[in-house]
């Protein structure tokens, strides 16, 4: 049983960080035509393996009292990449819309994946559970 619930809690994992960056490719194409705008996206296999304890990043301990701490309710956010330009542009705008299209319909497929293996998992595990007189 806590493999079938491991399977599950990291399928979980990905589908909310799948969403935050199905948000973050959204932001990129809507901000297409603004002035400066840097378009952001996210590590996703380096993001997963935080979100499930993969990673051995020891957290940072704050050296000086005058050090920024991260603020009660903040939205912890995966460390964020920069999108850089594959050309330059006069308003400094680092969104390619081919590569944002590509990355949603990408992202958009991987979703929908990680909602079909929960659905099987629980289905699986649904059936394991029924007595043979209910088949």
């Amino acid at each position: 049983m806590p493999r079938l619930t491991d399977a599950i809690d990291f399928q979980a994992q990905a589908l909310v960080l799948r969403s935050e960056r199905q948000r973050l490719i959204a932001s990129n194409i809507a901000n297409a035509d603004t002035p400066g705008y840097v378009a952001r996206d996210m590590d996703f296999a380096r993001a997963l393996r935080e979100a499930t304890g993969q990673a051995s990043a020891a957290p940072m301990a704050a050296t000086q009292a005058r050090h920024l701490s991260p603020a009660a309710g903040a939205r912890a956010e995966p460390n964020l990449l920069y999108a850089t330009p594959s050309q330059t542009n006069l308003d400094r705008n680092t969104v390619d819309m081919d590569r944002e299209r590509a990355s949603f319909a990408d992202n958009a497929v991987k979703y929908e994946a990680s909602l079909r293996f929960i659905n099987s998992s629980i289905r699986t595990m649904l059936d394991a559970m029924k007595s043979p007189q209910q088949s």
